[in-house]
């Protein structure tokens, strides 16, 4: 990487960072924290050397502020035997669009509620269509935490690293090793969770619960191992398997154990003596970004909560994991929030909501722009029943990569109203779910690894997209 870019990028932040021996100086905190979306912007907008630098920088300064991505498995395990009550969900938060002021929005809310149990994550489908490879959203993630004076762990997830079914089934190898790569490219970046999701290839059609589940079993147990060849010394990464895709049939507990007994004696095959699952993910009722109707108002849907706390108690007392996650929860109404920690999920997974928030106070000319650009790019996607709310509704997340720039560029007044609505919605959240206190838990399990981060990582060219139509959110 040049120097010039280096003293370039260091000018951007007036002289409150230095460089030496692949470690950061600061020099004026509050200086660096007024500054540092300067550098979040060139993550997210230029390209080549410059981008990898100012994604290399804001991690170096991020360490040197103690902002230190983490594993969440010591804190999960830790709930499995007890040692953690169960009075808390964890919010894992997926940010599209506008991250950098979506996670700042997330620090205050943890800072005015001394909250420290929350993740960031992404999924494999979310990287492609809002243009965001794993390096600008940690960049995003720890710029804010800069930003926003956090210290301590930050929890950055790696959610729905799925297979496609479709492309399993023309190339096995092929569609496995891009998982893989994904995993790699993730881990350097700074994700130290990863959530595999290899339920696309469950098989109903077979006649057994083991049988129905032994691809997915064995890949799931296969990608655990490769995780643990790649996860840095000192952490063990926190990883998350699945029993059945998010909006099919509520899961059961047969299929649990089936799967459990399955993945334990696959994993212990292929890895011996590898550490497995932290959580499992089921399904209850729920659908990725909630089912729109004609008006454009989300339909009602009816959680099983009773299946939730059942498998969650089987996770934690006969596989002493911290218990099950809840998947597409964000357009639930607030009230069912509490339910969750009632049911004592370990984890709750929260995405279009923050979205549908950020389409609603747009100008509106950028929002008649990229509506206008889905009626040409997606009118392949507008069903003959559909409305326009609905097909907006379905689509638009589409939009948000190709108009990352101008979202970037929005009037500084419109992002701040747009990070303050945020702001009150993840502390409401954060109250729902039991949050307020949890810090005390973090700082009880979860002991920091400081990992320098490997320049070269940052150097090459960006990581092309792919085609994640068929992916989940």
């Amino acid at each position: 990487m040049k120097s010039t870019h280096l003293q370039d990028l260091l000018n951007l932040l007036d002289g409150s960072l230095s460089v030496s021996g692949g470690e950061a100086q600061v020099t004026d905190r509050r200086r660096l924290g007024a500054t540092i979306h300067r550098l979040a912007e060139v993550s997210a907008l230029e390209s080549g050397e410059r981008q990898g630098l100012a994604r290399y920088l804001t991690r170096l300064a991020a360490l040197a502020c103690g902002i230190i991505p983490s594993s969440i498995n010591d804190l999960y395990m830790a709930r499995g035997r007890g040692e953690i009550p169960a009075s808390f969900t964890v919010p894992a938060i997926n940010l599209r669009a506008l991250s950098f002021d979506a996670a700042c929005a997330v620090f205050r809310a943890a800072r005015a509620t001394d909250a420290g149990a929350f993740i960031f994550e992404i999924a494999r489908s979310e990287m492609g269509y809002t243009d965001q490879r794993p390096s600008e959203y940690v960049t995003n993630v720890l710029a804010a935490a800069i930003a926003e004076d956090y210290e301590g762990p930050v929890f950055i997830q790696g959610d729905h690293f799925q297979l496609s079914a479709k492309r399993y089934a023309s190339d096995p190898e092929v569609e496995v090793q891009a998982v893989k790569d994904l995993i790699q490219e993730s881990v350097a970046a700074g994700f130290y969770n990863i959530d595999i999701d290899t339920s696309t290839l469950v098989d109903i059609s077979k006649d057994s619960l083991a049988e129905q589940q032994a691809l997915n079993t064995r890949l799931s147990a296969m990608l655990t191992g490769y995780v643990r060849e790649v996860e840095p010394e000192g952490i063990t990464i926190s990883v998350g398997g699945e029993i059945g895709e998010v909006g099919g049939h509520n899961s059961t507990e047969p299929e649990l154990r089936a799967y459990m007994e399955g993945y334990n004696a696959e994993l212990q095959r292929c890895a011996p003596g590898a550490v497995g699952l932290s959580k499992i993910s089921i399904q209850t009722g729920t659908s990725h970004g909630g089912v729109v109707l004609p008006d454009g108002s989300i339909k009602q849907v009816s959680v099983d909560f009773d299946t939730l706390r059942r498998l969650s108690e089987i996770a934690r007392q006969e596989y002493h994991m911290g218990g099950a996650v809840q998947h597409g929860a964000s357009t639930l109404p607030e009230e069912a929030f509490g339910k969750f920690v009632e049911a004592q999920a370990v984890e709750v997974h929260l995405a279009t909501n923050f979205q549908n928030m950020m389409f609603d106070r747009l100008p509106a000319s950028l929002r008649e722009e990229m509506y206008a650009y889905l009626d040409e790019k997606f009118a392949a996607d507008r069903k003959p029943d559909m409305t326009d709310e609905q097909f907006y509704y379905k689509t638009r997340k589409n939009a948000i990569g190709p108009f990352k720039t101008k979202l970037w560029n929005m009037a500084p007044e419109k992002k701040a109203e747009i990070g303050q609505a945020w702001e009150e919605q993840f502390t409401r959240l954060f109250l729902l779910l039991g949050l307020p206190g949890t810090r005390q838990y973090v700082e009880q399990t979860i002991r920091p690894v400081v990992i320098q981060p490997d320049p070269r990582a940052y150097a090459g060219a960006e990581v092309v997209g792919e085609d994640v139509s068929d992916l989940a959110d």
